[in-house]
């Protein structure tokens, strides 16, 4: 996994990013962490978790 830094913070942040607009309207609890918990498992650490779109 390659990984950039986020802005000035000195975090370090995979250049894949998952997003997680699906997770509760169309993405079970369950399926939702099993898809996190992969993510993590192949080095992806960055998350799009926000609560509005377009």
């Amino acid at each position: 996994m390659e990984y950039t830094h986020l802005g000035r913070s000195g975090v370090k942040v995979s250049r894949l990013c998952l997003g997680t607009m699906n997770f509760g309207p169309q993405t079970n609890e369950p399926d939702s962490f099993a898809l996190m918990d992969r993510a993590l498992e192949l080095g992806i650490n960055f998350f799009d978790t926000a609560n509005v779109y377009g």
